[in-house]
Order: structure tokens, then C-alpha cells, then sequence
């Protein structure tokens, strides 16, 4: 019942917010939106499969929280060199409940036909898709693969960026700089699952080159991620403490913030009937901290068949090693040593995926996905699993609706 009424009430609220954007548009407002109806289920109940930052996914019964959500954007046209953005997401994050989410607030001020500089909360330009990454509709797969969008969960930034836009003849390049400081949660599936708070200073740029039916997008950003109520991390590093090993906790923690990076190149292309998009990506530490250095991949390739398009992707992500080495002397306490040993080593997993996406209508797009996820390393990026882990590959079955207006 609870699901009817929520597909109910996302239906009705997007034709009243259509009718809202036709009444209120007087050639400088615009109103417009976005949303995927979903539903998703795998073959095992043992393991949940969920997306980068969820706190519940998807087991052995049919579940909408893995994919849906509803997004709404306003823009205002000030004057002819000042105008302003608002976008609202709705989603499952690291709430088991829907949440709202401001995911953009930005005033966009046009310096010249090339160059225009924002204030405000903006989307962290890290991957090839991070400006329409939750928008459906926009992207072929059901979701980014959570092997390569896993590794950086943070989304928004408050600050400021810089956009310059040239044409060389037939090619277009775009560069983005910015700088800022990210505020959120983060949700931590260990332990039965929490979640912590965190504040990032950030700073970083995007570049991008389109020619004709190529684009491609190189980004790179540098934060200090911190956060004091990381439950399992500061209860480890209390216990260290307290055998003789403060420094080794303090290096675990992100109680006094630490340096991290991310790096990802992109390329999408879209030509004749041939789509093609890949991403690879790397996280690497520049303090000593618990998260691993990871690299990750994706590949995807399709078809398109009048208004089918059948899809078939594989992604994977592996460990690149820790910044933290571990006193030789930890050795001595064996279930201590084994769970700082065990938190420093990355999961790793791969998945094959295939799925078909049909435009039937205008604005209105059908998908079917199925995701074949082996876990490699530590159950992989599933959540909840087994105390001695899922070893078994993992099938997930989801089929939705994007739209958007």
C-alpha cells in the first residue's frame, strides 16, 4: 500500500509542478524536472545490493527505493548577466526513508560569452556524468556503476567555481575551476550501520573537449574529509589508545581531517547508432587514514534499434594499497591486529550488466536492467552481508520509468 501511495503522490505531484512551470514562466522563470519510478529486486537476501551512500538496498523481494527519485529545478533570469538555480532531489540515501535534498543553489554571473563564475551549492564536477548523474532520462544505464561512482560519494560543494568556454573551429572546450567546502553524511555499513556527519574543504578542476559525437572529461579534486562521530573508527581508535597504539588510531581516524584525491577520465560518444561510454578512476590518500586507495572502471557499449537501445556494460574496482602501515608490535594482539588489517583492505568486485531502454513516448523512457555483481574482496560493495562474508555472485533485476518535464 505504502508503494502505491508513493507512486500515487510522485505522479501527482509532477503533473502539478507541470502546470505550475506553464503559469509561472513569464520568459524569465523556468520550471522544470526530473524522476525515475523503479523497482528492483536480486536473488539473495543474505547481501543487500544498494547504491554509493544508501543505507538499505535491494534483497530477495521487490524493493523502489534503489532507484527512484524526483527532482525539481527552478532558474530565474535577473538581468542579462545575472541569473539564478535551485534544484530539489528526492531520494533514498543514507536514510531508509525518501529524504529532500538542496542539490543546487547557485547564482550564475555571466562575465562574457565565454567565461561565467557561480556562488553558491553546485554539483562536484569528479566524473563524466556528475552534472545529470541522478537524472534517469539523461543516461542509458539504469545508475552509474557503483564500482567507479562508489569511490567518491561526495556530490556538492559550497563555494565558488569558474567556467570558461572556447571553440576551435568544429571543437569545444570547456574548463572548471572551483573551490568550497562539502557538508553531508556519510553512511557506514559496518557494524549493523551508521551514519556520520562530515565537512571537506575541496578544491579542484574539470576539462572537458566535444567534437562532434566525442566528448571527452578529465576531472581532479583534492579535499580534507573530516568528521568526529565516525562511530566504528573512533571505537577502534579508543581501544588502540588504550594498549599503546595512539598514533596508529589517530591515523585511522578523520577526526582532524585528511588529505584525499580523486582523479577520473571519461569518454561518451554517440554516433550514428553506435553509443559508446567508459570512465576510469582513481582515490588516493595523502595523509594516513583507513580508507584505501582504490582504482576503478567501466566500459559500456550499445546498439540502437529505431527507439530500443540494448546496452551491455562491465565495471570493476580493485585496491591500490593503503597509506597506513601497521606496527609490527600489533602482531602481539591478534583480534586487534586482524581488525585494523581487515578495515585497511578495499572491497573489490566486478559486474556485468545488460539492459535495454526504450523511448516510447516524448519525455518518457522505459528501462530494464539486469546486473550480474561478483563480489572479490570483502563481499564487494554489498551492504549487510555475512559475518564471513558473500562469496557468491549476486543478480539483480530492475526495471523503471524516467521521465522528465
Amino acid at each position: 500500500m505504502k508503494k502505491q501511495l508513493l507512486v500515487a503522490s510522485v505522479l501527482a505531484a509532477c503533473s502539478a509542478m507541470q502546470a505550475q512551470a506553464g503559469s509561472l514562466d513569464d520568459g524569465n522563470l523556468s520550471i522544470s524536472g526530473f524522476g525515475t519510478l523503479a523497482v528492483a529486486k536480486s536473488d539473495t537476501d543474505t547481501a543487500q545490493f544498494a547504491r554509493y551512500n544508501q543505507a538499505t538496498g535491494v534483497g530477495d523481494s521487490p524493493r523502489i527505493g534503489l532507484d527512484s527519485n524526483l527532482g525539481l529545478q527552478a532558474s530565474y533570469k535577473i538581468n542579462d548577466w545575472l541569473s539564478g538555480t535551485a534544484q530539489v532531489l528526492t531520494r533514498k540515501n543514507t536514510s531508509p526513508s525518501f529524504t529532500s535534498d538542496l542539490t543546487w543553489a547557485f547564482l550564475k554571473m555571466k562575465v562574457n560569452d565565454e567565461i561565467n563564475v557561480r556562488v553558491g551549492r553546485m554539483v562536484m564536477p569528479a566524473f563524466l556524468i556528475s552534472d545529470y548523474q541522478n537524472v534517469g532520462y539523461a543516461n542509458t544505464m539504469m545508475r552509474p556503476p557503483i564500482e567507479v561512482y562508489g569511490q567518491d560519494p561526495i556530490e556538492n560543494v559550497d563555494g565558488v567555481d569558474l567556467n570558461y568556454q572556447h571553440a576551435f573551429g568544429d571543437t569545444n572546450f570547456t574548463a572548471q575551476a572551483f573551490a568550497g567546502s562539502s557538508r553531508g553524511k556519510l553512511f557506514v555499513p559496518t557494524a549493523g550501520g551508521s551514519v556520520a556527519k562530515y565537512r571537506a574543504p575541496a578544491q579542484g578542476v574539470s576539462l572537458a573537449v566535444e567534437h562532434g559525437p566525442v566528448t571527452v572529461r578529465l576531472g581532479h579534486l583534492r579535499a580534507e574529509l573530516n568528521s568526529d562521530n565516525l562511530l566504528p573508527i573512533n571505537s577502534l581508535a579508543a581501544t588502540l589508545k588504550q594498549v599503546g597504539f595512539g598514533q596508529l588510531g589517530q591515523d585511522l581516524g578523520i577526526v582532524e581531517g585528511k588529505k584525499m584525491s580523486f582523479t577520473s577520465l571519461g569518454l561518451a560518444l554517440d554516433w550514428n547508432n553506435i553509443v559508446v561510454q567508459t570512465e576510469y578512476a582513481m582515490r588516493r590518500a595523502h595523509d594516513p587514514v583507513y580508507i584505501p586507495e582504490t582504482n576503478s572502471w567501466y566500459a559500456m557499449g550499445a546498439y540502437r534499434f529505431g527507439k530500443v537501445l540494448p546496452y551491455f556494460a562491465h565495471a570493476a574496482s580493485k585496491g591500490s594499497g593503503s597509506s597506513i602501515t601497521v606496527p609490527a608490535a600489533l602482531a602481539k594482539i591478534p583480534a586487534l591486529n586482524a581488525a585494523v588489517n581487515n578495515l585497511l583492505i578495499s572491497p573489490e568486485q566486478s559486474t556485468n550488466l545488460v539492459g535495454v531502454r526504450w523511448d516510447f513516448a516524448k519525455s518518457l523512457a522505459l528501462k530494464v536492467q539486469v546486473d550480474r555483481v561478483k563480489p572479490k574482496v570483502k563481499s564487494g560493495q554489498l551492504i549487510f552481508t555475512p559475518a564471513a562474508g558473500q562469496k557468491d555472485s549476486v543478480t539483480v533485476v530492475a526495471a523503471g520509468l524516467d521521465f522528465v518535464f
